[in-house]
């Protein structure tokens, strides 16, 4: 696998990716969340224009197999979206990609890494959870996390248990243990 940003021939390909992506959600009772659109190619244009657009590409063919968007708020790098394509699942690639992003983040002065997820999802909070994420109590979060809760209201994410997650990147180290490349 190799990290790199996505290509703007590749933008419907990570549409695929996060549809593929999404499909494991109807096993957990959230039909709606398998269901749903991914990023529309405007949006994803957006991401990639600002250099904030990346994938998991396969060593053999290059193509993307995983992508994560993100975007500065209050302070921090915000992970809009991680996604991994089920057939390349289990192979470090989200993992890969948050480290890559936290390196980033880091080039860029911010201090953390933020992210709002489902709660009681196996591949959601209790994955960043073990990578070292901490969930905020709703005091700690800042008006740009507020604002983002608050859009993913609007759109019924909050059906199922959601959380807003940070991640604080300290200087000279990776943001997943080592020293800092």
């Amino acid at each position: 696998m190799r990290i790199r940003p996505a290509a703007p021939a590749e933008l419907p390909a990570l549409q695929d990716v996060e549809r593929a992506a999404g499909a494991p959600f109807r096993d957990l009772g959230m039909p709606e969340i398998a269901e749903d659109d991914p990023p529309a190619l405007d949006v994803l244009e957006r991401y990639h224009r600002c250099g904030r657009c990346w994938v998991a590409a396969d060593e053999e063919d290059g193509r993307p197999l995983a992508y994560l968007i993100a975007e500065p708020v209050d302070g921090a790098l915000h992970v809009e979206q991680v996604s991994v394509h089920p057939d390349a699942a289990r192979r470090g690639m989200g993992r890969a990609l948050l480290a890559h992003a936290a390196h980033r983040a880091r080039e860029e002065g911010l201090t953390a890494l933020t992210l709002t997820t489902f709660a009681e999802v196996p591949w959601n909070a209790p994955y960043y959870a073990r990578l070292g994420f901490r969930t905020l109590g709703e005091d700690e979060l800042t008006p740009g996390l507020r604002r983002i809760r608050a859009e993913e209201s609007a759109h019924g994410l909050d059906h199922w248990p959601r959380v807003s997650m940070r991640l604080e990147l300290p200087r000279g180290e990776t943001a997943f243990g080592g020293p800092a490349r």
